[in-house]
């Protein structure tokens, strides 16, 4: 056989070796290009390794330059196109096995309103002003009035 004309493709692999590949990859970015490709690849990305916690943050190092080099990072949302696809599409369909979310102060509404999240159990808020804190917590997402 001429390996020169053979081609092996991802779905060629055994499940393990793609759960092996798929966790060293960011479970939005991998969620985002892989589910809906096909029902086999939708059953491993349900596992709940890559759906308990979804960071809907960028981080990119950053370098401070004063009298030596510190690495800072500085804290990006990610893109809308992503975030919409999300909203409409994935979190509907993973939304009972979210356990954290990791979300900035754009993304804060579109993701707690795209679905009912039943074992949430923690957030993480990035790049929030404390006004808009108050603003959820007190308004129409949380209602801590009571």
């Amino acid at each position: 056989m001429d390996m020169k004309y053979s081609s092996i493709q991802l779905t060629d692999l055994p499940d393990e070796i793609l759960l092996i590949i798929f966790q060293k990859l960011n479970n939005i970015e991998l969620l985002y290009s892989l589910i809906d490709v096909n029902p086999r690849l939708d059953n491993i990305l349900n596992e709940s390794i890559f759906t308990n916690r979804l960071s809907f943050v960028r981080f990119l190092p950053s370098y401070l330059v004063v009298r030596k080099s510190i690495l800072l990072f500085c804290i990006y949302p990610l893109f809308d196109r992503i975030l919409d696809r999300f909203c409409v599409h994935i979190l509907p369909k993973v939304h009972e096995k979210v356990k954290w979310f990791d979300l900035d102060s754009s993304s804060i509404e579109p993701i707690l309103l795209a679905a009912n999240y039943p074992n949430l159990c923690g957030v993480s808020l990035f790049n929030i002003k404390p006004g808009r804190l108050f603003q959820l917590f007190f308004g129409k997402i949380f209602n801590f009035d009571d």
